[in-house]
């Protein structure tokens, strides 16, 4: 105990006296405590000095530089984080990638369904399609098999599936024993050129095997699809591939499914047996409009003529239409159509769906059409027929048998 802090100890507390002031701190040059200044208040008697600054305690690791001299290292604040694994980024090319891969799992999807769709309708198709027993036999004399496909489309008038009201509707009258309406050929290349579509007169003089001289669809009335058949092989001297029939019903209920068809009329008809009267020029044909316009013998000099340019005017424009994007896609459309062709046609043993495919393309890829060339008449058991220019009708036909384009003299100049 200093000398101060005993005299402060005998002191009484009444005392009044000055205490001596305290030096307890380092003495500064001249002989003044550390902590008086000159000129500064006397420090008191209770404060005490500053003690040198110590580090934080710290349960964790310490950062920071430490001080010059060795001094205890000073804090710099929080510790770094780890690093993390960079981020795929949010922006727009990644909302871009994401949206392009949905349509397109969406697209796959949809051809997956269309794909299964396809397959599905084909075998439904396909086991839907009525066809006739031994049409193509082979024969004696047979034509040997040339390139291309030849396909004999006959155009019945037979009235199965029409009630006593559709016959009256239809101006078509009682069936009167099996005939053909209409009868063409239709020669599909191999080279992808352009089909050919011919039309055989039903009037046509031809040598029907085993009955003489006739006309070519007595043929049809006496033997049927496969006689049919036979003869036009015999005086063509092409081998047929494939044979379809429609008749009447069928044959309106096809224009109905793909919602009629457009025709352009060259002059104004009437002709009340066949239900019809039509003004001149294009316009929106029904089943029943379109069935009297091919049948019907009114107009031009030659009506028969005339008659098979419509048949074939007409089976190009309803092929068109039925082949159309607007008529497959739209199953409102296709699914009708489909049921009315499997249920108007009749085929081949041979033939399938696809083969019915192939000549819907063929049919929609505007083919050359014409007639078989004639001049003059005949008579034959059946009456007056027509009778075939011999020399230009060898030369179509050569050229079918070659598979090559028929010669410009040997088609119909109408």
């Amino acid at each position: 105990m200093t000398e101060d802090d005993r005299t402060r100890a005998m002191r009484s507390p009444g005392d009044a006296r000055p205490l001596p002031r305290r030096q307890d701190g380092p003495l500064r040059s001249g002989g003044a405590p550390a902590h008086q200044m000159p000129g500064s208040e006397p420090t008191r008697v209770n404060e005490q000095p500053p003690t040198p600054e110590q580090p934080r305690p710290s349960s964790s690791r310490v950062y920071g530089k430490p001080r010059s001299g060795g001094g205890p290292v000073r804090p710099l604040g929080k510790p770094p984080k780890e690093p993390r694994e960079p981020r795929e980024p949010r922006g727009p090319r990644l909302r871009g990638r994401i949206r392009g891969a949905t349509i397109l799992k969406i697209i796959a999807a949809l051809v997956a369904v269309l794909l299964v769709l396809a397959v599905v309708g084909f075998f439904w198709i396909n086991g839907r399609i009525k066809t006739v027993d031994r049409v193509l036999d082979d024969y004696t004399g047979r034509p040997a098999d040339t390139p291309g496909t030849n396909w004999l489309l006959v155009g019945s008038d037979s009235r199965e599936g029409l009630s006593a009201a559709d016959r009256r509707k239809l101006a078509t009258g009682r069936a009167v024993g099996r005939r053909t309406d209409s009868m063409m050929l239709l020669h599909i290349p191999d080279g992808g050129d352009r089909p050919t579509l011919v039309s055989l007169p039903r009037d046509s003089a031809v040598s029907i095997p085993g009955q003489g001289r006739n006309k070519l669809n007595a043929a049809f009335a006496i033997g049927g699809p496969q006689l049919l058949t036979r003869t036009v092989e015999n005086v063509t001297g092409i081998r047929i591939d494939n044979y379809m029939e429609v008749g009447f019903a069928g044959f309106v209920g096809i224009v109905d499914a793909v919602g009629g068809v457009e025709i352009c009329v060259k002059n104004a008809i009437n002709d009340p047996k066949a239900g019809l009267k039509l003004k001149k020029g294009c316009q929106e044909m029904d089943g029943g409009t379109a069935l009297g316009y091919v049948r019907t013998r009114k107009g031009g000099a030659l009506p028969d003529f005339e008659r098979t340019k419509r048949q074939r005017q007409f089976l190009s424009a309803v092929v068109k239409k039925a082949a159309s994007p607007g008529v497959l896609i739209n199953p409102f459309t296709s699914i009708p159509l489909a049921i009315g062709a499997t249920d108007a046609v009749q085929v081949d043993g041979s033939t399938g769906a696809f083969d019915l495919l192939s000549l819907g393309l063929a049919m929609g890829g505007d083919p050359v059409t014409t007639v078989v060339p004639f001049g003059g008449n005949e008579s034959v058991a059946g009456g007056q027929a027509v009778k075939w220019d011999s020399a230009r009708a060898t030369q179509l036909f050569d050229a079918l048998k070659e598979d090559k384009p028929v010669p410009k003299d040997a088609l119909d100049k109408g």
